[in-house]
């Protein structure tokens, strides 16, 4: 065991994503919120896949897309603090494994979603824009851009 031994990553923010059991265990907290959600009495089961789907999304907007920098404290002379995680995820290489997963996997929650919610048109819609949130932008003509300067410092 290699106590006390420095990584040798420059950002560790980078790799985060690829860690063994990152991918089960994503799976498994959006299961487990779906099955709380589920357990709630007075929501019905398409009402429960929605909020699943909404919050599933909206949680990784925030923790992909809008929130800024790194926790530790890099040597990179402070180029991660103006990236999003997303940016930093694999060093900004598009279509590696991990992009790919994160990519795939609210597609597959929202096509999971429209099957349980019978294609209900308000349900169809909200999911819908829900999954444009995070899927638009993880495009790869958007690595780095700040629309209308949101997010920009």
């Amino acid at each position: 065991m290699n106590v006390g031994v420095a990584h040798s990553e420059v950002n560790p923010n980078t790799r985060v994503m690829n860690s063994r059991g990152m991918w089960l265990t994503y799976a498994l907290g959006v299961g487990m919120l779906h099955i709380v959600l589920l357990s709630i009495p007075f929501f019905s089961v398409p009402v429960a896949w929605t909020l699943t789907n909404v919050i599933h999304n909206l949680g990784m907007y925030v923790f992909l897309h809008a929130v800024k920098g790194t926790p530790f404290e890099t040597p990179d002379q402070g180029k991660a603090r103006l990236l999003t995680h997303w940016e930093q995820l694999d060093y900004g290489v598009q279509f590696t494994s991990s992009r790919k997963f994160f990519t795939i996997s609210p597609i597959i929650l929202y096509f999971l979603t429209s099957f349980y919610t019978k294609y209900d048109p308000t349900h169809f819609i909200v999911n819908t824009a829900s999954l444009l949130t995070v899927l638009i932008p993880k495009l790869p003509q958007l690595h780095g851009v700040r629309i209308f300067g949101i997010n920009k410092y």
